[in-house]
């Protein structure tokens, strides 16, 4: 089982690590004007900074700044590229023959990067505007290198070439640095990068009009200026159209266009900076990486995202179905007029497979033996047990309690045993953990009355409700198990009979061997009071762990009707553990995939099985719990890292679609809606332990290993509880 867990867990933290590529990706910014820190102490920023141009150069130990030479512009796009507005800015400028300069956000240009490449390949200059857009000062050193550092990377993978351009997110203009500022621009020069700020900051992230932004962007009088513009974070609309204004506007006065680089150059009167030089082939190959990386992350986010609204419309659709037909099976089974037909008096062979169950088998045969139904044998079989199982059952000395001893074989061998020692055609099959009311071998075997009926559900309680991990056990019978019967029986294609209390036709089970993968046909004659053919009794299979799920879907293969008994309770004792629930769950998870992949053939037979019994329990009990985890993932996620009002009220309503049922099922099945107080808990604890053993049950299902069975620790605490 080990190493099945830690596929399990290994699997889940690769999604994780691949949601935190994505987080960190996708970080949200605002435009940087409107997140601009208020400024600070400049006593430190020297005053060749502050009264300087917007190219600050601190890499050789020593500070400059340069302005552009008069009538020359730089045009400056902040946080693209956006695969819509960086286009068309980029058609306009083409159009007027302007090279521009782009500040790129990395995780865009990982996203992008063929919008980089055609920059690029226009003649336009890319600089770097870190990876993620966070506000630098709030950083460790290490996460600023990597912004830069990751930033260059996506350019090299992108376009081929790398920047020695930085530009600040929320920075502004010379006069504007602060101390704080200063420090992070000097630690950029060591690093090798020219920060550039600007001159004129057009204000067009504001949306202020088109007028405002021309007005803004231009400089005044001669002087030449870097002017700050956008092509991403949000409607870019008035920059286009100011940019059809603004350049014409410029060049009739006699002002010429350059990227920063080509304007410093100009400055300086010789070519001291290069326009984006080749990028190393290392470069390359870690940017590559890089942008799978990212890219990876963002597909696995959209098909989480869509697979939320599967589940969710699957959460919505089942709720629907639920309320609907399992309100219209409780009003039927309740109406004065329903009723099965005449009463059933024939005698009742009980049957009790038993291993190691000296806690509870006593209570369990004593109430078999006293109940109320005219005739009742109880059979024991006890498989082998070393715990004098046999020997506590025997001291009972009750005259319609007989013995079978057995070497262990299993509990369909014990099963088949029982089945072949009853003398009675009506035949039903309790958990030795499990204790029946005085009227429920009655009530349980009433619906024989109708000759189509091969077998019956009988309702399955928690008997032990006292601690939490009980009582969400509790919420899930009534709910999960229940409920469903309900539903599943309007279908007639209710999949299990509980092994701890159901009712079966010794003819149906009989019948339904033939419907075997190998067409295997019965062992046992009707009427024969149990005598073998061919040898032996083989109705139960052990070909799963889930021998009832097995043979109930048997049953509705032959065409036999499977109903459910609301009155007819059982109270069978919950794992108090966590270990020994995951054990239990982890058995019936993989024994009715087991049976499901047993009977697939069902799918092109006739019959309500095969249209609507197995399709919902693959949607239902299988595709539905294992997609579920996906509500909570985004849950957390949303919370850290998305908006958290909404995530609020996405998983809000999820749990108020699950107080409903909750709230509705208790109230069908009359039981007291206190314990439904836990279920927010449940939501936030127990439902990803259930997660987890339906991922491990479909691991070693796809591994092809076969599970043994796994008995349940047990403590004899099982008693029966008032509904009042």
């Amino acid at each position: 089982m080990r190493p099945r867990r830690a596929v399990t867990l290994a699997f889940l933290l690769v999604v994780l690590s691949v949601l935190f590529v994505e987080a960190y990706a996708s970080a949200r910014f605002s435009p940087d004007a409107s997140g601009a820190d208020d400024e600070g102490s400049s006593d430190s920023v020297p005053v060749e900074i502050t009264r300087g141009g917007p190219i600050l150069s601190t890499g050789d130990g020593q500070t400059r700044s340069y302005r552009l030479p008069a009538k020359t512009i730089a045009l400056t796009f902040d946080d693209g590229p956006d695969p819509w507005w960086t286009p068309r800015i980029q058609r306009v400028l083409d159009r007027y023959d302007v090279d521009a300069t782009f500040f790129v956000v990395g995780s865009q240009v990982a996203r992008h990067p063929d919008l980089v490449r055609r920059l690029v390949a226009s003649g336009h200059e890319v600089g770097a505007h870190t990876f993620t857009h966070p506000r630098l000062s709030t950083l460790a050193g290490w996460r600023r290198r990597a912004e830069y550092s990751q930033t260059q990377l996506a350019i090299a993978r992108a376009a081929g070439v790398r920047t020695s351009l930085l530009r600040f997110p929320y920075s502004s203009r010379p006069e504007a640095i602060d101390d704080a500022q200063w420090e992070l621009v000097r630690e950029a020069g060591r690093l090798g990068y020219l920060v550039v700020v600007n001159d004129r900051d057009s204000n067009d992230w504001a949306r202020p009009g088109v007028d405002a932004i021309v007005r803004d962007a231009t400089p005044p009088g001669d002087s030449g200026a870097v002017v700050l513009m956008h092509d991403a974070g949000g409607d870019r609309a008035q920059t286009v159209a100011a940019l059809e204004r603004l350049i014409p506007q410029l060049l009739a006065r006699g002002y010429r266009f350059t990227t920063v680089s080509g304007g410093l150059n100009q400055a300086l009167a010789h070519r001291a900076l290069a326009q984006n030089p080749p990028a190393s082939s290392a470069d390359r190959w870690r940017g590559t990486a890089l942008v799978w990386a990212v890219g990876i992350a963002d597909g696995v986010l959209a098909g989480i995202t869509i697979v939320f609204v599967v589940v969710g419309a699957l959460a919505v659709g089942r709720t629907l179905l639920l309320l609907v037909l399992a309100g219209r099976h409780a009003r039927r089974r309740r109406s004065p007029e329903w009723s099965w037909g005449p009463p059933v008096t024939e005698p009742v062979s009980i049957i009790v497979p038993a291993y190691n169950e000296k806690e509870g088998i006593a209570a369990t045969v004593r109430s078999l033996a006293a109940g109320d139904h005219p005739d009742i044998e109880v059979i024991v079989v006890d498989d082998g047990s070393t715990d004098g199982t046999a020997e506590i059952v025997e001291a009972l000395g009750l005259p319609n309690v007989d013995v079978i001893r057995k070497p262990n074989g299993g509990k369909a061998s014990a099963l088949n045993a029982g089945i072949e020692a009853a003398r009675h055609e009506l035949i039903v099959m309790v958990d030795a953990d499990t204790v029946l009311e005085p009227d429920t071998v009655r009530r349980l075997v009433q619906p024989f009355a109708d000759p189509s009926v091969g077998a019956v559900a009988g309702n399955v309680k928690v008997g032990n409700r006292h601690s939490l991990l009980a009582r969400w056990q509790h919420i899930e019978y009534v709910i999960g198990f229940n409920l469903d019967r309900r539903l599943y029986e309007t279908l007639r294609c209710m999949p299990t009979v509980p092994g701890a209390g159901g009712a079966f036709r010794r003819r149906a089970l009989i019948s339904a061997t033939a419907h075997t993968p190998d067409g295997g046909r019965a062992h046992l004659a009707p009427g024969s009071g149990g005598a073998p053919i061919d040898g032996a009794c083989q109705v139960m299979s052990d070909d799963t762990l889930a021998e009832d799920t097995d043979i109930t879907m048997a049953l509705l293969r032959g065409g036999w009707q499977v109903v459910y008994e609301e009155g007819a309770r059982a109270w069978t004792e919950a794992p108090v553990t966590l270990a020994e629930l995951w054990k239990q769950r982890y058995r019936w998870s993989y024994g009715t995939m087991q049976a499901m992949w047993k009977h697939r053939r069902a799918l092109v037979e006739k019959g309500p099985f095969g249209r609507f019994g197995l399709p919902f329990l693959a949607l239902f009990g299988v595709a539905l719990p294992l997609l579920a985890p996906v509500i909570d993932l985004l849950a957390v996620y949303g919370l850290l890292f998305l908006g958290q009002t909404q995530t609020v009220i996405a998983w809000t309503g999820m749990l108020a679609l699950q107080v409903v049922t909750a709230a509705v099922a208790f109230r069908l099945d009359r039981e007291n809606h206190r314990p439904l107080w836990v279920l927010p808990l449940q939501q936030l604890a127990y439902r990803q332990l259930m997660y987890l053993v339906l991922i491990q049950s479909i691991v070693t299902a796809l591994t092809g290993a076969r599970l043994r069975w796994q008995k349940m620790q047990r403590t004899g605490q099982a008693e029966v509880h008032s509904n009042a």
